[in-house]
């Protein structure tokens, strides 16, 4: 019998690097959009990390009928009044860079003093499996630093300080990284729910069902 497939609905190289080093070894083959030759822009427009994961993890199934995982993750900054939030990918606009929004994020905290710096990185996953949603989250605490350093990871991880390293979330290794992140912490409760789902009788979820 074949093992179950598992879409991981994300275009970011990164992201999918991430999750492939996490969820290794499960007995269930991870696959990219490219790899489906699929290209959905999925609207997200929904008011919360977790109802923006949830839209993509259904447009990512409807269009396969594949299980999906899909995430929503983003940078809190309490002196901004959470923002960029859900709009961390467009904070600085449609096209915009990584470094685009870098840039904006380090003028609009210009005049924030040291202790007033404080973020969060958040990160929210929706399993879709089997028709159901799975809903798990991970968050990691820390500061906007006042420049750039590190050029590992992506987003906003060179600008993210990280309580206790002396280092940006860009300056961690690979494994050091995801050992703390908040995408790491979310896909390793993620791979709990997929290890219980693997061991049900039937592990081979049905095509997502659509209209529902």
């Amino acid at each position: 019998m074949s093992r179950p497939k598992l879409l991981i609905a994300t275009g970011n190289a990164g992201k999918l690097s991430e999750y492939r080093a996490i969820l290794a070894g499960l007995p269930v083959d991870l696959v990219a959009p490219a790899d489906l030759a699929l290209d959905i822009d999925v609207a997200e427009d929904g008011g919360t990390f977790a109802a923006n994961a949830k839209l993509k993890a259904r447009a990512y199934a409807d269009a396969t009928g594949l299980p999906v995982l899909a995430d929503d993750s983003g940078l809190e900054v309490d002196a901004l009044g959470g923002l960029p939030g859900v709009h961390s990918a467009r904070y600085a606009g449609e096209g915009a860079t990584d470094a685009d929004r870098r840039r904006k994020l380090l003028v609009a905290m210009k005049d924030v003093p040291d202790v007033q710096r404080a973020a969060r990185f958040r990160c929210v996953i929706a399993l879709y499996w089997g028709g159901r949603f799975h809903i798990v989250e991970g968050s990691v605490e820390g500061a906007i630093g006042r420049q750039e350093r590190g050029s590992g990871g992506f987003g906003y991880d060179s600008l993210f300080e990280v309580p206790g390293t002396g280092k940006t979330m860009a300056e961690l290794t690979a494994e050091e990284k995801n050992a703390i992140s908040h995408r790491g912490r979310a896909a390793r409760a993620a791979r709990e729910v997929l290890v219980r789902l693997l061991q049900q009788p039937s592990s081979h979820p049905r095509p997502a069902p659509t209209g529902s």
